[in-house]
């Protein structure tokens, strides 16, 4: 299970936009990036993390995004469910089998 972040999804979210509203008036954005992240209490990386990811959420960057990235953990968490199941059935098919085999026939 992740750690939980110290930062709110609302700071997140402000420090992201601030970025993208203030990115034309520095050089690059990771300029931009580095005073923000000191307003705001973080690191220059993790405010670059919080942009990428919400560059990729939003489609000006490639990559999965965050409902895709949940759907998929969900379908893995499912599919590691099945297989348990499939294997306990086996396993259960496997030993009636075996019991009606050895039965003695009246």
């Amino acid at each position: 299970m992740p750690r939980p972040s110290k930062y709110s999804p609302e700071v997140r979210e402000r420090a992201v936009r601030m970025v993208f509203d203030h990115e034309s008036e520095y050089g690059s954005q990771w300029e931009a990036m580095r005073p923000i992240a000191s307003k705001i209490g973080c690191t220059a990386e993790t405010l670059r993390k919080w942009v990428r990811k919400a560059e990729v959420d939003t489609g000006r960057w490639d990559g999965v995004t965050s409902d895709e990235r949940s759907r998929m953990k969900e379908l893995e968490r499912e599919v590691r469910e099945l297989r348990r199941t499939n294997e306990i059935l086996r396993k259960a098919s496997a030993f009636f089998a075996q019991a009606e085999l050895d039965r003695r026939p009246k």
